[in-house]
């Protein structure tokens, strides 16, 4: 049914063109302009092919989509680039992808790999144009193959949300831009391409200033809801994640809402075979099982449906919570604080770790969507039992029963907690011994009565079980509860301590924090950009003092490995001829 509705939607979001058949289509101009920008992106090293091809130049280097460990510019662009992606990701949950015959369904790991390959390459001309260096030809390029799939997709731009509308923008934006610098024209703004970010510098200089003596007050937001840090930015990767995952289940919440409508229209239907049934029979207990089962039915679809938006806002908010929780580990990573990681996490090996960071996008968005599936399920559990435990005995004129049933549950538990409560308060009072200080907090854990002490143990001893099979199951259903909550955040692990190696979600993000942390941290990233400079400024100084020397003219030759190498050889042995004697004869 779920594979009906969004083969449905489908149709609806595409009525005249197939998307799986535009799909296949779009790899041939994805490959091209991989290959044209290849063409134009140099290597940063010689190699063989140089020496046989001359014209190459350096030329035909690897094309990078996006920098996912340091990126830090073209955020929101990269992020609606990741949502042009989302109708294709979609796809992916289609059984119509592929299919295959039954006897090959052991490949099915094979055929989703192949798909994501497939979507990975049709999709890779957004990222690649937006960051290659070669601003006009990026912009040209993905101008054009943005703007071929608006005009396949442009009859459901409503129903779907796709960001091709803002990267034609931001193409058009990046043309003009690379135009006015080729034209001679003043820049819209100034960009240095620089080992440093802005903020990281800004977050260096904070540390090095003395602490304010005086805080300044702050607001309400910033107290208890968020408070926004000007040295720090999240990362483009967090940035991408974060919008392909609200738009992924926006259109998970769609595709649900067309079953929800299926399974109504059936459910409407049985309802009418019910009416015909009450009125065809006269017997009470089948009027009264009919009756029933049509209160199931409406209760179950109008607590699916209120569900449907309280299971949104709290996948929604996990989002945002899961991008503070990134900003709050990773300043803590920076002050050399582990104290928050389990032990078993403090060291990990870098291939984990690179492994995190490069599943833990596709990840997070996966256990974002499975969460609200979860999340709805569990809240609409609970609906269906708050209703038949509260609102339909009321309708039926149960009302006071149900008080009389829930008064003796509350004074049943008040009394079990209210004896827990007295333990703890004998304890205090006669089996602890008096305080060593006045000013001390509580008594020391030193037993006093202890005739006494065991007979209330003994004769507590039997009560204890009985309360321990309850206390049990307590345990288990906020387990449960707790579990089910948090299953779509991958920043705190639901399993106990001790077995946190086994939540392989929590794995991945504690690696990708490490990977962050080492790649990202602003006092080593400033570290560096001061060697980086001052290594520049070295060369520069070298370089002009030999042109002063030679009064010659820098040219860019086309020289072979080898014979620099016999150049450097014969260089070094004109100024060291006792070396000339230590030579290894031919």
């Amino acid at each position: 049914m779920a594979a009906e509705a969004w083969q449905l939607k489908n149709e609806t979001c595409t009525s005249s063109v197939d998307m799986e058949l535009f799909l296949h289509c779009s790899l041939l101009p994805s490959i091209a302009i991989i290959v044209v920008l290849s063409c134009l992106e140099k290597r940063a090293r010689r190699s063989r092919l140089d020496e046989k091809w001359p014209l190459l130049n350096r030329r035909c280097g690897v094309v990078i989509p996006l920098d996912f460990t340091g990126a830090f510019s073209n955020r929101w662009s990269l992020g609606f680039a990741f949502g042009a992606t989302a109708n294709k990701v979609m796809i992916l949950f289609s059984e119509d992808y592929l299919p295959l015959p039954s006897k090959f369904r052991w490949a099915k790991a094979f055929v989703l790999l192949t798909g994501a390959l497939e979507v990975g390459l049709s999709s890779y001309p957004f990222f690649a144009c937006l960051s290659t260096h070669f601003s006009i030809v990026g912009a040209t390029l993905g101008f054009l193959y943005t703007g071929s799939w608006i005009a396949i997709i442009a009859m459901n731009i409503v129903q779907c949300p796709h960001g091709q509308v803002f990267l034609l923008g931001r193409f058009v934006h990046m043309f003009v831009k690379a135009s006015r610098g080729r034209l001679r024209l003043p820049p819209l703004s100034e960009e240095k391409v620089s080992v440093m970010e802005p903020h990281q510098a800004q977050y260096v200089q904070q540390l090095m200033r003395k602490p304010p003596l005086m805080q300044p007050q702050k607001s309400w937001i910033r107290r208890n809801v968020y408070e926004w840090d000007p040295y720090f930015q999240f990362p483009s990767r967090m940035i991408t994640m974060a919008v392909l995952a609200l738009i992924c289940l926006y259109m998970f919440v769609v595709n649900e809402f067309y079953v929800f409508k299926m399974v109504s229209q059936a459910l409407q239907a049985l309802k009418s075979t019910f009416d015909v049934v009450i009125v065809s029979s006269n017997t009470t207990e089948v009027v009264a099982q009919v009756e029933h089962l049509k209160d199931f039915i409406d209760v179950t679809e109008g607590v699916w449906l209120f569900t449907t938006f309280t299971a949104c806002l709290t996948s929604v908010s996990y989002v945002f919570h899961i991008l503070a929780c990134y900003r709050k580990h990773m300043k803590r990573l920076w002050a050399g604080q582990k104290q928050f990681l389990p032990l078993v996490f403090i060291r990990l090996s870098s291939s984990q770790n690179v492994a995190s960071i490069a599943r833990y996008s596709g990840w997070q968005i996966a256990y974002i969507l499975w969460g609200y599936l979860i999340v709805h399920t569990v809240q609409c559990l609970f609906g269906v039992m708050f209703m038949y435990g509260f609102v339909l005995p009321i309708k039926h004129g149960q009302g006071i029963e149900m008080l009389k049933n829930l008064g003796t549950g509350i004074l049943t538990l008040a009394v079990v907690i209210g004896l827990m409560q007295l333990q703890i308060a004998t304890a205090t009072a006669f089996f602890l011994q008096p305080k060593i200080l006045l000013t001390d907090k509580e008594k020391p854990l030193a037993l006093d009565n202890r005739k006494a002490f065991q007979n209330f143990n003994y004769f507590l001893f039997f009560y204890n079980v009985v309360l321990g099979l309850g206390a049990c199951l307590f345990r288990l259903l906020c387990s449960v509860i707790v579990g089910a909550w948090l299953i779509a955040r991958i920043d705190r692990t639901i399993m106990p301590k001790g077995y946190e190696a086994a939540d392989l979600g929590f794995r991945t993000w504690i690696g990708m924090l490490f990977m962050d942390h080492h790649h990202t941290n602003p006092t080593l990233v400033c570290f560096c950009h001061l060697l980086v400079v001052r290594t520049r400024e070295r060369q520069q100084q070298t370089t002009t003092d030999y042109l002063h020397f030679t009064n010659a003219t820098v040219t860019d030759f086309r020289v072979s490995n080898k014979a620099r190498t016999r150049w450097l050889l014969s260089y070094t042995l004109l100024n060291n001829p006792s070396l000339s004697a230590l030579r290894k004869p031919k």
